[in-house]
């Protein structure tokens, strides 16, 4: 199967030299290779899941405990207002 690396870089968002197009050619299809080997295998019977095993669920319960002292939060932060850190605004274009 032949891949439009130059496409398939253009999608991404990625400027690729002609020598990075060649490097990536045949890995590109040896991967889509290995994904069409993949569909060849008999899954009937399988049941759908999202991992290979089970996953028990870690969370711990929620429980008040001690947090830290404001003073010792806000030691390392680059700027504050009050018992606040002080960030820049970090949304351009955006209309309220």
């Amino acid at each position: 199967m032949k891949i439009d690396v130059g496409y398939v870089a253009e999608l991404a968002r990625l400027e690729l030299s002609e020598d990075e197009m060649k490097t990536f050619q045949p890995q590109l299809e040896d991967i889509v290779g290995y994904v069409e080997k993949i569909s060849e295998v008999d899954v009937e019977g399988v049941p759908p899941m999202m991992h290979g095993r089970e996953i028990v669920n870690a969370f711990r319960e929620d429980e008040v405990r001690p947090s830290l002292e404001t003073e010792v939060a806000l030691a390392n932060a680059p700027a504050r207002v009050g018992d606040e850190f002080l960030l820049p605004k970090i949304v351009e274009g955006a209309e309220s």
